[in-house]
């Protein structure tokens, strides 16, 4: 097949590649071909890829042309390359949480979410870099390196879904997997120009959740428009005994979004929830985005909570996860685990049952604050990153509109705003900001009320698509065809041995 006919598979939406497959206008084995060669030509310019298994991949991509060759029912996803996040298991393909201590973990079974995927006939082609154990919003880690941005690979990518965000926006993968505990759907979503969407907690089933009845840590679906994603979460939902959070939740609520007036709709923005740091060219976009919608909608009005500390709230909720998470490493290896766990994990040695107690009836006061504000509005809007992507070399943004960070999260606070609350949360690709970079609005919905959510965004894409300052901005991918070795020069260990990456095809980490 001619290069530009690669190019040209790769480019159409996963809706359209389904709807291909499904019509035998298009091969699962020519597609999966396609999205290789374009990982191999993009991902050295990016590092957005972990391990990778292209032979089985391959393979599978055989079996599903077959299925459809016989006329056998087809899963939702039938014969569509998936990327994993490199935090959920992959049953036979290395899975290392980017953490040195796992450089060799090639699972047994997979993770409920991706078992869910493959059975709907996804096919799982590459594992997507993290930063260590998910631990912070820049994509870098001792395994595999740093990913670099696909609109310029000398800044942060966004994290800890970093990987994932970089590949859809290069085209490399039609659907990607997340998580997101305090942005880690939403904030690489919006630094890398894809749609992220951080669910209701019931909607996706969490196997790997340490504590089963937290609700800060969601499993969620990426994509490179709002159907795209709306398709994987139809995928994605549905009850699984072993998360006691999970419904039985309809994957009809997905496939066929509400269509939605946005002359009838009632937003609701924020720049900033009362209490966050936002720089002031963030601002400007975002209020020129709120103008820009506001001759659509029905009203548009601002929305001022009173939100209280939130802040500490969730470093206390945060601390509990990550304690649970990993108390029993830092005890036994603590060497192998990054700074930003070990932080979360000491913050947590010092909180009381008491600042439990406080944080738990902090987050419930601010969830009715939101519940309140959905008699009012349709969708809430803010910003989602308050910073413009800086260079991956910087760990996170210590400072932000000149105000000091306390923590190497609390720049999220946009993003964890919204997890405290547990509303649905999604990152809508927005043109770019001053620097040039992809702007992302937060759109939040009503509490289960996901498909609400994406059928009102998919509204707003539409009616932002005609315009080249407001739809999704796209990467040059001929300048990415440079490799960067340097992405990956942070890499402090020794290589694994031949075998160790996950199959024939496989990278290593270096």
């Amino acid at each position: 097949m001619h290069a530009d006919d690669l190019v040209a598979l790769t480019a159409l939406t996963a809706v359209q590649q389904r709807r291909l497959i499904g019509r035998r206008l298009l091969s699962p084995v020519e597609l999966m071909r396609a999205c290789i060669a374009r990982m191999e030509a993009l991902n050295p310019g990016v590092n957005a890829l972990a391990a990778t298994d292209f032979e089985r991949a391959l393979g599978q991509a055989r079996v599903a042309e077959a299925q459809v060759m016989r006329g056998e029912p087809l899963g939702l996803l039938h014969g569509l390359p998936l990327g994993v996040k490199d935090l959920q298991n992959t049953a036979g393909l290395l899975t290392t949480y980017g953490n040195v201590g796992l450089r060799g973990f090639v699972p047994g079974e997979d993770i409920g979410l991706v078992a869910r995927l493959k059975a709907a006939g996804a096919i799982v082609t590459a594992k997507t870099n993290v930063p260590d154990m998910g631990a912070g919003a820049n994509t870098r880690n001792p395994v595999w390196g740093a990913t670099g941005n696909p609109f310029n690979p000398l800044l942060n990518a966004g994290g800890s879904s970093g990987g994932s965000a970089a590949a859809l926006a290069c085209d490399m993968l039609p659907l990607c997997t997340g998580s997101d505990t305090g942005g880690s759907l939403r904030i690489p979503a919006a630094l890398c120009g894809v749609v992220g969407l951080r669910p209701s907690p019931a909607m996706v089933a969490n196997t790997a959740r340490p504590l089963g009845w937290s609700a800060i840590s969601v499993l969620g679906p990426m994509g490179r428009d709002v159907a795209d994603t709306a398709l994987l979460m139809a995928a994605s939902v549905g009850f699984d005994a072993r998360d006691p959070l999970s419904a039985p939740v309809a994957a009809q609520d997905f496939l066929h979004l509400p269509e939605v007036d946005l002359s009838c709709l009632r937003v609701g923005f924020t720049e900033d929830f009362g209490l966050c740091a936002v720089d002031a060219g963030i601002r400007r976009t975002f209020r020129h985005r709120v103008e820009a919608l506001r001759r659509h909608v029905s009203s548009c009005e601002p929305w001022t909570p009173a939100l209280g500390d939130a802040d500490r709230a969730f470093d206390v909720l945060r601390a509990e996860a990550f304690l649970a998470a990993f108390a029993d490493t830092c005890r036994s290896a603590p060497d192998t685990l990054g700074p930003n766990v070990r932080a979360n994990v000491e913050l947590a040695a010092g909180i009381t049952l008491a600042d439990r107690a406080w944080a738990h009836l902090e987050q419930t006061r601010l969830a009715r604050q939101f519940a309140a504000a959905f008699e009012h509005f349709d969708v809430l809007l803010a910003p989602v990153s308050p910073v413009s992507p800086f260079p991956w070399t910087e760990l996170f943004a210590k400072e932000v509109d000149g105000q000091a960070m306390r923590n190497y999260y609390q720049w999220l606070g946009l993003t964890y705003v919204a997890t405290l609350a547990t509303n649905p949360a999604l990152s809508l690709p927005s043109g770019v900001d001053a620097a040039g970079m992809p702007f992302g609005l937060q759109v939040i919905g009503r509490l289960n009320g996901d498909a609400a959510l994406m059928g009102a965004a998919r509204a707003m894409e539409q009616a932002f698509a005609g315009d080249a300052a407001l739809g999704r901005p796209r990467p040059d991918a001929a300048a990415l065809r440079q490799p960067r070795p340097e992405l990956r020069a942070i890499v402090t260990h020794p290589p694994l041995a031949a075998g160790q990456g996950g199959g024939e095809g496989a990278l290593s980490p270096v």
